[in-house]
């Protein structure tokens, strides 16, 4: 069971996000801190556009306490101890035109930038390898399990690739919060 990605566009725009017109992470995750809480995607499911809001407390399955950590700009070498370490966590990249053909192999591309004014799109990372020689991150997109590899993608590690080094972050939870997490799954 995963946390409510549609609750984050429909309900966050006090917090500087704009639905699936861009926003940060970590000011997400001060929503859901100041919101008491988040719903699953069973309740709450993705719809891929802007709804009206239509949070319900009683429907919460997490919540943040402490705000947010922000990975150390341009640091993948934090950004993978701290997966390894903390788990899943927020990471932006810049998505261009093609990215939305990728079906599998390490993404990479010449044609991205690797400032943080060139991130547009959020998603999850879940893990890292090696596949072929080329050092990754493994992804889960937010646009379903029809799009890449069953809604994952790998993209390039060690490079700022397509600047997915420059906008990370995770929750700080309190372990009830995981607890819960971990029962309803």
């Amino acid at each position: 069971m995963t946390f409510s990605e549609q609750q984050l566009v429909d309900c966050a725009a006090a917090f500087d996000n704009h639905g699936c017109h861009g926003g940060l992470p970590s000011h997400a995750f001060e929503y859901i801190k100041y919101n008491d809480g988040i719903e699953s995607d069973a309740t709450y499911p993705y719809k891929g556009k802007l709804n009206n809001c239509t949070y319900k407390k009683e429907a919460k399955i997490g919540y943040v306490k402490f705000g947010s950590f922000n990975i150390t700009q341009g640091d993948e070498k934090q950004l993978a101890e701290r997966l390894y370490s903390v788990g899943p966590m927020s990471i932006a990249f810049k998505v261009i035109n093609g990215f939305n053909r990728y079906v599998s192999g390490v993404y990479h591309s010449t044609h991205c930038g690797t400032q943080p004014k060139d991130v547009n799109h959020a998603v999850v990372a879940t893990g890292y390898g090696n596949e072929g020689g080329l050092d990754f991150w493994n992804v889960k997109n937010s646009w379903g399990p029809s799009w890449g590899n069953k809604g994952y993608f790998k993209i390039q590690r060690g490079k700022n690739m397509c600047a997915v080094a420059q906008c990370n972050s995770y929750p700080l939870v309190d372990k009830a919060s995981l607890e819960n997490l971990e029962e309803i799954a």
